[in-house]
């Protein structure tokens, strides 16, 4: 997984007041959690523009101005109600030994038959949520949908890998093929042929 650095400033007053004045002065209050201290700093709000504005996650490194480096993700984040403007965020601290649960991002591959035919592509997750170490999770997880016909589902089991451990239930359906007027039968092909259709990477099943 792909991860930024974020230079920061270690704070040592964090009452309201000095919050305050260092949103006034642009920065953002953060804390990071999980290690065998709390550690609470400050960054300009603009250093965080790509790891808060973006689809993509990665891991931090919170580089601090006394020379620690602490690996870390991003676990909470509040935003002004009115502006928008990032308030205050949490991090959690990760070891190379200890995993961590994070939501990766999900994206198809291949062209679903179901679609060609004139379904329709529905998804029900962009992102699943798994536990691993850092240094195994994927930045995107890869779902093949070249074989779902209209009607078929892909469940997360066809995502499963060794590199993590998906914290979603076996029957959580990712995506499936919806029909629509423009659908038509996208196996008429092998019966006129004679020959067997082959299976979906994921059959339907009621709900």
């Amino acid at each position: 997984m792909k991860s930024l650095t974020i230079n920061a400033s270690q704070r040592e007053s964090v009452g309201k007041k000095a919050t305050k004045a260092l949103r006034n002065a642009g920065q953002v209050p953060c804390v990071i959690y999980g290690g065998d201290t709390i550690v609470h700093f400050a960054a300009p709000e603009i250093a965080f523009k790509n790891l808060v504005y973006t689809p993509d996650v990665h891991t931090v490194v919170i580089a601090l101005d006394n020379g620690t480096k602490i690996n870390a993700i991003l676990q909470d984040i509040q935003f002004h109600p009115v502006t928008d403007k990032i308030l205050h965020i949490d991090f959690v601290e990760i070891f190379d030994d200890k995993p961590i649960t994070m939501e990766v991002p999900f994206q198809t591959t291949g062209n679903a038959r179901g679609v060609l035919a004139g379904g329709v592509l529905r998804f029900n997750l962009r992102r699943i949520k798994v536990k691993g170490l850092a240094s195994k999770l994927p930045d995107v997880i890869e779902g093949d949908i070249s074989n779902l016909r209209i009607g078929n589902k892909l469940l997360v089991t066809s995502l499963a890998s060794e590199d993590y451990t998906i914290l979603h239930p076996d029957n959580t359906v990712v995506c499936m093929v919806k029909t629509s007027r423009t659908a038509v039968a996208d196996d008429e092909d092998d019966e006129e042929e004679g020959g067997e259709a082959p299976a979906a990477e994921a059959p339907a099943a009621e709900a």
